[in-house]
């Protein structure tokens, strides 16, 4: 280590240690007994005896204070010894100990198992997330082919003419659902590959309004036809560190949400303000609203309150929203009252 001076060996520093608080010992047991043994036979009313007092008050005053500077010396060398000894375990160098009975040496030894057990454990679970990648890329590849064919051949088939009312009314639900299925599937995948890390987002600094326009316009369509107006009021110049692909799908999770739990003719408000440390993100919508003993739930994995369930959707648009946020440094909140609608706030970090 630059600039520090190489500790002594642990061994040598213990029998120093010892030696030191034998000869500290032996001084102390040496003067209380002296002085009791020179009172004892000056009988208590000697001149000399204030004399002799003082002294040895001085001389225990001085042993304290050697004693003192003793044991932070020790202490200093004993942290320095340990210091070095554990940058040499997690650097890989060589051992400061042998297979000694001392305390240094039982810990170095520790230690060093610890860091192989660490390393063992990392690279184990790097093989396991090396093993859930593949099982990823997998099951989305071999899901995707067959379900792409059904949905083609569901719409081949809608295209026949001879088909009656009943029929073309099975074949829509086949397109239906399919399509349900198909979006189930993605986000399935997306959340998988967020937890694992195999998706690494990139944040930098851009400007939130193009964020927010690129969402709205995956929504607009579903929002148009319920008659639902989305108003955006930001800053051309609002600016926060985020990575703009995956926070628009964010948002678009907040959007979808609120577009499908509003009523025809309602309204969506996005409001952005910025300040030192965060950009808020507000999504506020006149939908049916949560319930306080649910909100606290929303954020958690295929969570759906008990008003939602009469509507589509398997509960991870809010979790995979939250994840996106949380993995950017940001946060997310939400406020909400039953029949008066819901605002979810976005804080994405400026810094």
């Amino acid at each position: 280590m630059g600039g520090k001076a190489k500790p002594v060996s642990s061994s040598r520093q213990i029998h120093y240690s010892k030696r030191i608080s034998l000869l500290f010992s032996a001084i102390f047991i040496l003067l209380v007994f002296g002085y009791a043994g020179v009172v004892l036979f000056l009988q208590g009313d000697h001149p000399a005896l204030p004399e002799l007092t003082a002294l040895f008050v001085s001389l225990m005053l001085v042993m304290g204070a050697a004693w003192n500077w003793s044991l932070r010396r020790q202490v200093t060398s004993f942290v320095d010894t340990l210091d070095e000894m554990v940058d040499r375990a997690i650097y890989g160098r060589e051992k400061m100990t042998d297979f000694e009975e001392t305390l240094l040496s039982s810990m170095e030894h520790k230690l060093l198992r610890y860091i192989e057990i660490s390393k063992a454990n990392e690279q184990n679970l790097e093989t396991e997330k090396n093993r859930i990648k593949e099982l990823i890329s997998d099951i989305s590849h071999q899901t995707k082919t067959p379900l792409s064919n059904i949905m083609i051949y569901s719409q081949l088939l809608a295209e026949v003419p001879e088909l009656d009312g009943e029929s073309r009314q099975l074949v829509s639900h086949i397109q239906s659902q399919s399509e349900k299925l198909e979006w189930l599937i993605t986000s399935l995948v997306k959340m998988s590959r967020l937890e694992t890390g195999m998706i690494t987002l990139h944040s930098t600094v851009n400007p939130v309004i193009q964020t927010i326009t690129r969402a709205v316009s995956h929504i607009y369509t579903r929002a148009e036809s319920k008659q639902i107006d989305i108003h955006i009021e930001c800053n051309h110049l609002t600016k926060a560190r985020h990575d703009p692909q995956w926070t628009s799908e964010a948002l678009f999770n907040l959007l979808e949400n609120s577009v499908k739990y509003t009523e025809a003719g309602g309204k969506i408000s996005i409001v952005t303000e910025s300040n030192e440390m965060f950009t808020r993100v507000d999504v506020s919508d006149t939908g049916m609203g949560i319930p306080q003993d649910e909100l606290k739930h929303i954020f958690k994995r295929f969570y759906r309150g008990h008003s939602a369930r009469e509507y589509e959707g398997i509960g991870i648009g809010l979790y995979l929203t939250r994840k996106i946020i949380s993995m950017q440094g940001g946060f997310i909140t939400a406020v909400s009252e039953p029949g008066r609608g819901t605002k979810i706030s976005m804080f994405l970090p400026q810094i």
